[in-house]
């Protein structure tokens, strides 16, 4: 787990002048060695900052060359490196290190871009060919790790995180319409175009996409080399079911506890994470280490220490509690606003921030965790409407009584005419909604008039293209939604210098979900129908069937009434009002705090959103 950087232009002369401070920038991603390369002829420039954690030693690192013609600086992890770099052998390579880096290289040299079809894993990473002098990048399927890139006339550079690119030279312009967006609907990402950023001369390459940069031509072409399919089978029996998806997470997880440095488990106690710790704890491997960390909040309802504390006591974890006191919010958001680089949503990016500082302090440099469970499985509460909606255009809702079935568990998650209207007539309740979120953000009381004029072309709210639970599921997880908790996790641990394995999302696993019917995601009420009946013989009842739903939620109401945290959204307001953003007159309204989940978040959205300009 790295940093990286790389620069080339059309004036070779110009390769050296910044990618030295490029790396210093990023120095917190890998702090253990730093290191820079330009080749003979000056034209292009690597650099690489590394976090060991595959073959500690020399002999893997970066910037790293292979037969005399590649060399490769890279973030991640290849997950099934071993099984690729048995198979390349066979073929008669060879290798000088133990390292994922070396295999994923060599694998180019035999593959070229169909390598990718063949990494199970996390990872951005860039290639130079020096015999056909061309830059190959790519980015995992998911989008866990990062890759950011400037490309005009002149040059091309790139960098794990967009400070390095500022660092040399690039400069920060902070991109209006993705602004507007996030203000309005609190998108973070366009749909229709993942390559654009909150600035506007940053690209971020997409998930599941790579790019050739030809030196000589100065030409840059991106493809995508990953995309499934939603291909339901519907003949495939319970068993069936859930043998192979206790098989194919029982695997993701075992690879996932690959490593050379200390593994725990960071642990919420919800259902996701405690799965994770569970499976880890049948598979434990040498460098599992029976540690797992859990933010607390005390005194608030949400807070779930007596969850996360059942889970330490069965399976025998040393059990890390992570407080937050009132006092550092203020600081700890300017903190992790410097690193996260973009607005985010709620106060989870701070408790998730501080339970990663706390693994490293405990001398645990990896954590697994159940992120991506909710999008692949149909966590929360807002996908039952998905479901009814299928079943209603099937005319199957009454038969299976699932909204009864629901409403006996607690699930409030209205279900009315509009939602049959969406269920039979999909197209129209689209373009409704559109129009409706449209109209809304262009009329919202508080965003500038002459800023809202300015971008009301630009909205980028987005629906799934099917109306059903698969499609919803498939949204979240490949167009809007998941990448934004990606970006958060991968800046939060890196600050750290740890790394965030995600054993729900490997793409043979989630690739067979999107072969399942909608039953085995919601069943008889509950969501997560799969996940619960594959974890019931290894939790308690109290986990598997626990009717609550909460998403990693910290106080944030409770913070939002802090004298210093209303102080510091009131000067953020000042700074949107300056920069026309905002309308005067907010800076008369008197501060509303909400839970981090609220629709209704303005103010959360404002002092985030302030941070683009400073």
């Amino acid at each position: 787990m790295c940093g990286i950087a790389g620069f080339t232009s059309k004036s070779p002369h110009n390769t050296n002048r910044n990618i030295d401070f490029a790396i210093d920038c990023l120095q917190h991603r890998g702090p253990e060695a730093k290191q820079t390369w330009t080749n003979n002829d000056g034209s292009i420039q690597f650099g690489h900052t590394r976090l060991c954690i595959i073959d500690t030693s020399s002999a893997a690192s970066q910037p790293m060359h292979y037969g005399n013609r590649y060399t490769i600086i890279y973030n991640g992890e290849l997950y099934n490196y071993v099984e690729i770099r048995n198979e390349l052998q066979s073929k008669g390579y060879h290798f000088t290190s133990y390292s994922d880096t070396e295999v994923i290289v060599a694998s180019y040299a035999e593959y070229k871009e169909a390598c990718l079809q063949k990494f199970d894993g996390m990872f951005a990473f860039a290639i130079w060919d020096e015999a056909d002098k061309t830059l190959f990048a790519a980015r995992d399927r998911f989008g866990e790790k990062p890759f950011y890139f400037h490309y005009d006339e002149q040059q091309f550079a790139f960098a794990s995180e967009m400070k390095a690119l500022w660092t040399i030279g690039f400069q920060k312009e902070v991109n209006p319409a993705m602004l507007y967006n996030f203000l309005s609907i609190g998108y973070t990402a366009n749909p229709a175009d993942p390559t654009e950023t909150f600035y506007r001369n940053i690209k971020s390459l997409p998930a599941a996409s790579y790019l050739f940069f030809d030196q000589q031509k100065h030409k840059l072409t991106l493809s995508k080399y990953w995309q499934p399919f939603i291909d339901v089978n519907t003949s495939i029996t319970d068993e069936e079911a859930l043998q192979t998806f206790d098989h194919l997470l029982q695997a993701s997880v075992q690879k996932r506890l690959r490593s050379d440095v200390a593994i725990g488990t960071s642990l919420s106690g919800g259902l996701d994470s405690s799965t994770i710790v569970a499976y880890c704890s049948r598979l434990a491997s040498a460098q599992y280490t029976h540690k797992a960390f859990t933010a607390v909040f005390e005194g608030f309802e949400k807070n779930e220490e007596p969850y996360a504390k059942q889970i330490a006591t069965q399976f025998g974890l040393q059990h890390h509690l992570v407080p937050i006191s009132n006092d550092e919010i203020p600081s700890l958001m300017d903190t992790v606003m410097a690193h996260q680089e973009i607005p985010v949503g709620s106060a989870s990016a701070l408790a998730q921030f501080k339970v990663y500082e706390a693994a490293k302090k405990a001398g645990v440099t990896v954590l697994l965790d159940g992120q991506g469970a909710d999008e692949i499985l149909a966590g929360y509460s807002k996908y039952y409407k998905w479901y009814w909606q299928e079943l209603y255009r099937s005319k199957q809702l009454g038969k299976t009584a699932e909204i009864k079935k629901a409403r006996a568990l607690g699930i409030k998650e209205p279900f009315g005419l509009q939602n049959k209207i969406a269920a039979l007539f999909p197209e129209f309740a689209a373009s409704m909604l559109q129009s409706r979120k449209a109209k809304a953000a262009f009329n919202h009381p508080y965003i500038s008039p002459e800023f809202a004029f300015a971008n009301k072309q630009n909205l980028y709210y987005a629906t799934p293209t099917t109306f059903d639970l698969n499609g919803a599921l498939y949204f979240n997880t490949f167009v809007h939604g998941l990448n934004e908790l990606l970006h958060l996790a991968d800046r939060n641990s890196m600050a750290h210098a740890t790394e965030v394995r995600l054993p729900f999302l490997n793409h043979q696993l989630v690739e067979f979900l999107f072969t399942l019917p909608a039953s085995f995601k919601i069943r008889d009420g509950w969501t997560k129908w799969i996940l619960r009946k594959s974890a019931e013989p290894l939790l308690t009842k109290e986990i598997v069937w626990r009717k609550e739903k909460v998403g990693f939620e910290p106080p944030q109401k409770r913070w939002m009434q802090l004298k210093d945290v209303q102080e510091a959204i009131t000067e953020s307001k000042r700074v949107l009002v300056a920069q026309n953003v905002l309308n005067a007159s907010v800076l008369n309204k008197k501060i509303q705090p909400h839970d981090a989940h609220a629709a209704d978040n303005f103010d959360w959205k404002i002092w985030t959103a302030s941070y683009l300009f400073k």
